[in-house]
């Protein structure tokens, strides 16, 4: 697999000469803290695994490949206007793709919601019953109901 790595620019000043003052592991991939040489600034900068090569089998049958941008924006709109951080959105992304690695080279879409309910359950219940109406396609106020009595178990 070839590799193209580009050299960084300081988001400041756009000078390329930057060193690296810190680095070490995180939820988020590697995490390194910046300092350009010319502005003195300094940023953070996460490196993560390239996508895996998995696909997601739609309920028609059909095979698409996996796109993390639609496993956030999902979880992001459930999360909207909840007290819930960029961050954990995104430590919770990792965790469920970490969790379809094991799973194989094709998930189903159904396993997929699964895992993101099961996350928002435990982080939100409101972001969680959001998510549920729609992955489930709730009809009515009854299946609002139901599924809000079966969270407050």
């Amino acid at each position: 697999m070839l590799i193209n790595i580009k050299k960084m620019d300081c988001p400041y000043c756009s000078h390329d000469d930057l060193k690296v003052t810190d680095k070490r592991g995180s939820p988020n991939g590697i995490r390194r803290r910046r300092e350009c040489l010319k502005c003195g600034k300094r940023f953070t900068t996460y490196e993560r695994i390239e996508p895996f090569d998995l696909y997601v089998i739609k309920k028609d049958g059909r095979r698409e490949r996996y796109n993390r941008d639609k496993l956030l924006l999902g979880i992001v709109k459930a999360c909207e206007k909840r007290e819930i951080s960029p961050e954990k959105i995104d430590e919770i992304v990792n965790q469920i793709e970490e969790k379809l690695r094991k799973k194989g080279k094709e998930v189903t879409t159904k396993a997929v919601g699964e895992l993101v309910m099961n996350a928002l359950k435990k982080l939100d219940k409101v972001a969680y019953i959001r998510f549920a109406s729609v992955y489930r396609k709730f009809d009515d106020v009854n299946d609002f109901r139901k599924e809000i009595k079966e969270v407050g178990k």
